[in-house]
């Protein structure tokens, strides 16, 4: 749960350009046009991903937002955004798969790190969106 409004975390959430803005692991995100944008993270370990995302769903009025990922990570991420009084409950969903080849090579063997590399980007993904949400105006 987050403590703001509804319109606020809906339009964080799907302005891929403040990702870099609160979001740590988000090195980078290139429009492309409207509904595409290239993006660049890069958690604790030194490898960084590169991929394609592109709105599938953007329905403000079931809080959803859905976009299909090509490149170093193939597959989707989502959102769902519902209003709780002056808060916002969130669910962020993500089926991928790595197609990084150095990545794939090393997961047999480094996959506890590779998971709790992950862990470490989303808890600071949720803390990051807190901060900005709680300091950002309107």
């Amino acid at each position: 749960m987050v403590p703001a409004s509804y319109d606020k975390v809906y339009a964080v959430l799907r302005d891929l350009r403040t990702y870099p803005a609160w979001w740590p692991e988000v090195k980078s995100v290139l429009p492309v046009n409207e509904d595409r944008a290239v993006v660049l993270i890069m958690g604790v370990l030194p490898y960084s991903l590169e991929f394609l995302m592109e709105r599938e769903i953007d329905d403000p009025q079931s809080g959803i937002l859905r976009a299909g990922l090509s490149g170093d990570l193939e597959g989707f991420s989502s959102w769902a955004v519902k209003p709780s009084d002056e808060c916002c409950d969130l669910i962020y969903d993500q089926e991928v798969v790595v197609t990084k080849k150095l990545v794939r090579a090393l997961a047999p063997v480094a996959r506890p790190v590779l998971r709790l590399n992950h862990s470490f980007m989303m808890v600071r993904g949720e803390r990051g969106l807190r901060s900005y949400l709680a300091s950002s105006s309107g």
